[in-house]
């Protein structure tokens, strides 16, 4: 009786799984199926989350800057180089930023000041940028003798401090905020002339480049139509590393006495005006300060994201 009742249970199969059984393993696994589509379909987590908002910010604040430098009158009413109050008057709703020592308005020289120091910050990054990928294009291309020359130039310029060389280079130019920028720019060449010479090495030794030379084209047609464009991506990722620097520095040479020169806004000299108060009235040098600040780790923010990007 034992032996046929076996015999009928294997006969039947296996016993039926009760509905809680089948409810925990037969179901799919939601949560673990969402987690490896999340991942998959790249949803942000929290940290991304936080990353774009990062990133938003520091998008509205270099907009708002590039607003000011070109539309100043919109943001501030007042006059940049006259007095509009009483003079070392604290942060009040008609003077955001106070007054400085001769009653002006330091809100309004600080919007006005954006165009001085980003006009030159865009200066010294375009010729750093034209200089250094000229030499390093020639030298990557050339080679030979000529690519010699032109590395041991750029490694004395390397081994210059960058704001020794920019106040040797102002020194002979001038002072003004143009030669600053000019300053500035010789100080990036040496960056600009590596990279672009480590492309230009790159793209000379691949197979099109040799194929365009073998059916005729002259050096100038090579470097045109080959080496600058397969060479562009990089320098303009590094062009846009350089413009918070060029903006530092460029106020650090205001600052020192070697860029605008008063009544002029900029904000190196806006923050060396204050620095006598400093005791007395931090915010003639902690808000314009705080300003330039904000605009360079947003610009460096921007500029990693597009390095990345372009990576």
């Amino acid at each position: 009786m034992s032996a046929s009742s076996q015999a009928a249970g294997t006969i039947a199969g296996p016993a039926q799984e009760t509905p809680s059984d089948v409810s925990t393993s037969s179901g799919p696994d939601i949560s673990g199926a969402s987690r490896i589509r999340r991942r998959r379909s790249g949803v942000p987590s929290s940290l991304s989350v936080q990353f774009n908002l990062g990133t938003v910010l520091a998008l509205v604040t270099v907009l708002v800057a590039v607003a000011w430098a070109f539309v100043p009158g919109l943001f501030a009413t007042l006059s940049p180089t006259a007095g509009s109050g009483a003079s070392l008057q604290a942060p009040s709703l008609e003077h955001w930023f106070g007054t400085d020592a001769l009653g002006r308005d330091v809100y309004t020289r600080v919007v006005y000041g954006a165009s001085k120091s980003l006009s030159a910050a865009f200066i010294a990054v375009l010729v750093g940028a034209t200089l250094g990928s000229l030499i390093g294009t020639i030298a990557g291309t050339v080679r030979g003798k000529t690519d010699t020359i032109l590395m041991r130039f750029v490694d004395v310029l390397l081994s210059i401090p960058g704001l020794l060389l920019s106040l040797s280079v102002i020194i002979l130019l001038g002072f003004g905020v143009v030669n600053a920028a000019i300053a500035v720019g010789v100080g990036a060449v040496a960056s600009f002339a590596r990279l672009s010479r480590s492309k230009a090495l790159h793209v000379t030794s691949s197979d099109y480049v040799e194929a365009a030379y073998g059916s005729g084209a002259t050096f100038g047609q090579v470097l045109w139509r080959h080496v600058l464009p397969n060479s562009l991506g990089p320098i303009v990722a590094l062009a846009a590393l350089q413009i918070g620097s060029a903006i530092l520095a460029i106020s650090t040479l205001g600052f020192l006495g070697y860029g605008a020169q008063p009544p002029t806004p900029e904000w190196g000299l806006i923050i060396a005006e204050g620095r006598n108060y400093v005791s007395t009235s931090p915010w003639l040098t902690v808000l314009p300060g705080a300003v330039l600040v904000a605009v360079v780790l947003s610009t460096n923010h921007l500029s990693h994201q597009i390095k990345n990007r372009n990576n």
